[in-house]
């Protein structure tokens, strides 16, 4: 796909090479993108990535992931600092967006942007707080492991509830990146009540996502969290509509540092949004 804009703007799909770059301007953002985050979205869906370039040097980014035939998910919405004001934000955003045909799109919006994805027809689903710090150590979780091979298809099970689309090929990819840890929590008869991802990022190590059926299966597995982390600082995305999740974050200390907003185009299938206690990522979905 290849599309002109404003200014000899020509907005194309990216490779993953062009997202290294796209993923600086995200870091340079306060951020705090994954650093290896991209590649599971580009397993999902490789075609959903754009760059806009002005005389072959980019100069915008957007992705529109799509999870399947329904429901896709926009993000690094980006323009570059020294040449924002030219338009080429909104022709980007344009071009991409038409890769998600007729599905339901979800984002999360930055405050100050909040207004214009209303006028793109976004409506909120619910705010997003960004928590983080050092996790006090606690006691060893109980019934909580590092995941392995043999739990990867319970889990993919596991996170359809949790979301609003199946993403087995994203999973495959997530849950086995190097450098990424995997935590899942059994009850008594081998089912999964949660399970959480700990992954390294520019800054604190970054959480994604954290589902878990009750308050006690999410504070076990944040205790795994927090032990593998090995005294680095930790951040977590954690939907204000889960309150016993916002709490239990604000009682080991954990300070919220920014917000956004949960928006979506339309309806999206019903997932089980009280066991969301930390987001996959605000990034890419």
């Amino acid at each position: 796909m290849t599309s002109p804009g404003p200014d000899g703007l020509v907005v194309a799909q990216a490779s993953p090479a062009d997202w290294t770059v796209v993923t600086g301007w995200a870091a340079d953002e306060g951020w705090n993108p994954g650093l290896s985050d991209s590649a599971s979205f580009f397993a999902q869906d490789p075609e959903g990535f754009f760059v806009g370039r002005v005389d072959g040097e980019p100069v915008s980014a957007i992705s529109v992931v799509n999870h399947g035939a329904h429901y896709a998910f926009l993000g690094f919405y980006l323009v570059r600092p020294d040449v924002r004001g030219h338009g080429y934000g909104l022709a980007t955003w344009k071009a991409a967006l038409a890769h998600a045909g007729g599905r339901t799109v979800g984002l999360d919006g930055v405050v100050a942007q909040q207004d214009n994805y209303r006028k793109s027809g976004f409506e909120l689903a619910h705010r997003t707080v960004r928590f983080g710090g050092v996790v006090p150590p606690g006691e060893e979780p109980s019934g909580v492991r590092q995941a392995g091979p043999a739990d990867h298809a319970a889990i993919v099970a596991y996170d359809g509830a949790c979301t609003p689309a199946d993403r087995p090929a994203f999973l495959a990819s997530w849950l086995t990146t190097p450098g990424h840890r995997t935590f899942v929590r059994h009850a008594d008869d081998g089912r999964p009540t949660g399970y959480a991802v700990l992954r390294p990022a520019r800054d604190a190590l970054r959480v994604g996502p954290l589902f878990a059926d009750t308050a006690d299966d999410a504070r076990a597995l944040f205790a795994a969290l927090g032990a593998g982390a090995d005294g680095r600082a930790l951040a977590i995305d954690v939907p204000e509509t889960n309150a016993p999740a916002v709490a239990f974050v604000e009682k080991l200390g954990l300070a919220p540092s920014f917000e956004t907003a949960r928006m979506y185009t339309g309806p999206v299938r019903p997932f089980a949004t009280e066991r969301v206690h930390g987001v996959t990522t605000l990034e890419l979905g």
